[in-house]
């Protein structure tokens, strides 16, 4: 499996957010670290095809991402994701998972699997405007899993998550970052450091930094420095 980022670039009259960026990602877990407004959602939007780049081009297994074949590999959590209010748990997952094409028996099974998978099994029954901030974000996380997604695409998934749901949600991406491409985005340095196994940088735009991860303490100072 590959993913790949060949000079991708998105400008918006004379502002570049995201600047000839290349990248060839495969199985495993990419944490994208950049201060705000250095393009990390611009570019997270790119690969799912929500916005349409400049120039360049991006293809998962040489399907391109302007396609459905792409979009059904994909699962999205965007940073300013919308809920029902009205819906419970449930009956939101299973209108998601309608959207992806998921049959009714199949769209239940998943549901109430992925409620139990991010700890909100017990709330399933209950209306979304009764969820914490943090319940909001991990039935965020469970429907970007619907469809048993390839290519899974977080934009800063631990905003609002207790230390606690934290750990959850690292056990959660581990174990799908073994047979997948995870590419998940912040801020916060520490966010990352238990599960990613390579680290992108982004800065005004460009990818200053791919590798490995060495050490918290190291790798802070590194992005300090160049933030």
């Amino acid at each position: 499996m590959e993913l790949m980022i060949d000079r991708v670039s998105k400008q918006y009259g004379s502002k570049i957010a995201v600047d000839r960026i290349s990248l060839k990602l495969q199985r495993g877990i990419y944490g994208l670290l950049g201060a705000n407004g250095a393009g990390k959602t611009t570019l997270m939007r790119l690969l799912c095809g929500i916005l349409k780049p400049t120039s360049g081009s991006i293809s998962l297994d040489g399907m391109d991402v302007a396609t459905e074949e792409y979009r059904g590999e994909l699962g999205y959590l965007p940073q300013d994701f919308g809920y029902y209010p009205d819906f419970t748990g449930e009956e939101f997952l299973l209108y998601m998972a309608a959207l992806k094409g998921l049959n009714k028996a199949e769209a239940k099974r998943k549901s109430a699997e992925l409620l139990e998978l991010v700890g909100l099994g017990e709330m399933g029954k209950k209306k979304v405007r009764t969820y914490s901030g943090g319940m909001k974000q991990r039935l965020g996380i469970a429907q970007a899993l619907l469809g048993e997604p390839r290519l899974l695409i977080l934009d800063e998934p631990t905003a609002g998550l207790d230390p606690k749901e934290r750990v959850r949600f690292r056990e959660v991406i581990a174990r799908w970052g073994k047979e997948n491409i995870v590419l998940l985005s912040t801020h916060i340095v520490s966010d990352i450091e238990h599960i990613a196994d390579t680290i992108l940088m982004m800065k005004d735009g460009q990818m200053i930094h791919q590798g490995p991860w060495e050490n918290q303490e190291d790798l802070e100072a590194f992005y300090l420095e160049r933030m």
